[in-house]
């Protein structure tokens, strides 16, 4: 058994909570998330699997796999989004399946998330829940405080628009990002713009307009320590996030069932 503490208490676990302790704890420090929702992801996930695991006594392996998969999701999107404004990375983990229809997503998402990382050096490439995030710094699509693409950045989002076109029952989600130089207002419209041309020319390059919505985040949502030269420049830059469609997801549960 291992113990953790919470509130001056011990809380004995087993290997399972352990595990989704640890790992909530992880993705909480990992995203540079607050010690708030650091405590508050790791108590929901433990109390999830802990009821999960007392009341599906009756269930087989794949049953209580997926419930749990769709329960540690749902907690875990629930706090992520509710603090974070049900956006980023919280908003991917938030619509997870979860169990053997989310592990089949997962899979052709490691696949589809390995093709973009190597047809686009320039990009990074992380493979989140179900999902998929595309990050480009803004200097590698765009001039100073511009919201143009580049030559260079049309170049990249080709590269990008073949894996997309190879994998057409995907949605994507466009976001821009700034540092926290100049006033707020500034800042958020330079997001908006440069969201919109990145995704304008998504667009115009055969990726459906239905699969694509566009988010400006301005500076509310650093990712990189702008205290930090290096930390302001990665904070200017543009998301693509990669969840599976209605289609794709009735396609899993069907070879799930299988």
């Amino acid at each position: 058994m291992n113990y953790i503490t919470y509130k001056h208490y011990y809380v004995k676990l087993n290997p399972l909570q352990a595990f989704t302790f640890a790992s909530s704890k992880y993705y909480a420090i990992k995203n540079n998330s607050n010690l708030y929702l650091m405590k508050k992801l790791s108590l929901i996930m433990i109390l999830s699997a802990t009821i999960l695991l007392s009341s599906c006594a009756s269930l087989n392996k794949t049953q209580k796999g997926g419930a749990i998969g769709v329960a540690a999701g749902g907690a875990m999107g629930a706090v992520i989004g509710k603090v974070a404004g049900n956006t980023g990375l919280g908003a991917i983990i938030g619509a997870t399946v979860g169990g053997a229809t989310g592990a089949v997503i997962g899979h052709q998402m490691d696949k589809q998330a390995a093709e973009i990382a190597k047809t686009v050096p320039d990009a990074k490439v992380e493979r989140v829940g179900e999902g998929i995030v595309v990050e480009f710094s803004s200097n590698v699509l765009f001039g100073f405080d511009q919201s143009i693409l580049s030559n260079d950045a049309r170049v990249n989002l080709d590269k990008l628009v073949k894996v997309l076109n190879a994998y057409p029952d995907t949605d994507i989600e466009v976001q821009g990002h700034t540092d926290s130089k100049g006033s707020k207002l500034y800042n958020q419209s330079l997001s908006e713009r440069r969201a919109n041309a990145a995704a304008a020319y998504l667009t115009s390059q055969g990726i459906a307009y239905k699969r694509v919505t566009i988010k400006g985040f301005g500076e509310s949502m650093p990712k990189y320590d702008n205290a930090l030269t290096e930390g302001l420049a990665q904070n200017r830059r543009v998301e693509f996030l990669i969840a599976a469609n209605a289609k794709m997801i009735a396609e899993a549960e069907k070879q799930a069932s299988n």
